[in-house]
């Protein structure tokens, strides 16, 4: 399926990147299966698909996914909770695959630093998503295995149970900083990749300390102007949330980079004034033109829910501006025509989407480790 993009800077740098980082001649003869997990909105399933992952199906419980998912993505959406899913719907799934890349990317909510709850106890049952993806590996024995995660999982016995269910893999795990990647976006991840066919490491960053990362600018200052509560009436996803004559007077004393520790007294909220309130500065922020945006979260559409508010426009980012810097191309499709753009349920859509890029990088990795293994098995012995 073809889609028009717009040339912004980052869509021209991550094209280049593409062809330098490839090795054609070797992942022309790679063919490689994958159903994604836990899919969301296709943030993974685009990455892999763009470097020449064949993603056949995602599975996510969330109905409003599937737009998305299919509308963007040569690939099924099955709508039904993955602790419905049977070895045997797998088998099915990836067919006479030779061979197959399982995905899952599970709920992060439990183990995030922005879940208090996540920290404490583990009575949440988003928990046993974990252990539900780790029977399924051991039950089908795929060729590869990928998982993307908070950071904070490291620290929670489920995924020393996960580490336990991959016997028989090569297993490697990392905490990824995103913007190395060239991601426009301060956000690190646990990526783990195993592969029953040898070693196996995400390939390394393409840009280095000294080398400028991709930043908000290059991502979204090609983007329409808005006023809060305004749409672009060519492309409905990027639309502002509405904001107060208060906190119009608090985003334009705010400056980039800046807090709200840097207004006039009478704007500062009461919870601010408080000392539980002092230690998050960076609510009513606005990010920097010239540097990577912050995480972006399922609520980066709300000025006052961290520092999204946009660099010099009196608003928070808009969900389109938010997407990009989730990597999501410029034209990815969110709603369908002539559906009503709900702000909630696109930022949560945007928020808990793996980067679209992390998929590429991903991919990459799976395609020249398994084009190495393959070229290595074919090579004729060395004379005696």
């Amino acid at each position: 399926m073809n889609f028009f993009h717009q040339t912004s800077d980052l869509d021209k740098n991550m094209n280049t990147s593409h062809d330098n980082l490839l090795k054609d001649e070797q992942n022309r003869v790679v063919d490689i299966a994958c159903v994604d997990l836990f899919c969301g909105a296709g943030g993974l399933t685009h990455g892999l698909n763009r470097q020449g992952i064949r993603v056949g199906y995602g599975v996510d419980i969330d109905p409003n996914c599937r737009f998305p998912y299919e509308e963007n993505n040569n690939a099924t959406f099955i709508e039904t909770n993955v602790e419905n899913i049977m070895p045997e719907d797998l088998s099915n799934f990836f067919g006479d695959a030779k061979l197959r890349l399982l995905a899952g990317c599970a709920p992060c909510q439990p183990f995030s630093v922005y879940s208090q709850k996540g920290r404490k106890q583990r009575n949440d049952h988003k928990w046993e998503l974990v252990s539900v993806f780790g029977k399924l590996i051991s039950a089908n024995n795929p060729e590869f295995v990928t998982m993307e995660n908070v950071p904070q999982l490291l620290h929670h016995e489920v995924f020393q149970e996960f580490l336990n269910s991959l016997t028989g893999y090569n297993v490697s795990y990392a905490i990824v900083d995103c913007a190395e990647y060239g991601i426009p976006q301060s956000r690190k991840r646990l990526v783990l990749l195993a592969s029953r066919l040898g070693p196996i490491s995400l390939v390394p960053p393409p840009i280095f300390d000294h080398t400028p990362r991709t930043t908000v600018r290059q991502a979204i200052a090609h983007f329409r102007p808005l006023a809060a509560g305004e749409a672009d009436p060519e492309d409905a996803l990027h639309a502002a949330a509405s904001l107060s004559e208060l906190n119009l007077r608090r985003i334009r004393a705010s400056k980039p980079g800046g807090t709200w520790r840097d207004w006039d007294d009478e704007l500062i909220t009461k919870c601010h004034r408080k000392d539980t309130g002092k230690t998050y500065p960076s609510v009513y922020g606005r990010m920097i033109w010239d540097a990577p945006s912050p995480t972006i979260t399922t609520q980066c559409f709300g000025y006052g829910n961290g520092r999204f508010g946009h660099p010099e426009q009196d608003r928070a980012i808009s969900l389109r501006e938010a997407a990009v810097l989730q990597t999501f191309p410029d034209a990815y499709r969110f709603v369908a025509p002539n559906e009503h753009v709900c702000f909630g349920k696109i930022g949560r859509l945007i928020g808990n989407a793996v980067p679209v890029r992390i998929g590429e990088v991903i991919a990459q990795t799976f395609l020249q480790h398994a084009a190495e293994v393959l070229c290595a098995d074919a090579a004729p012995p060395l004379p005696a």
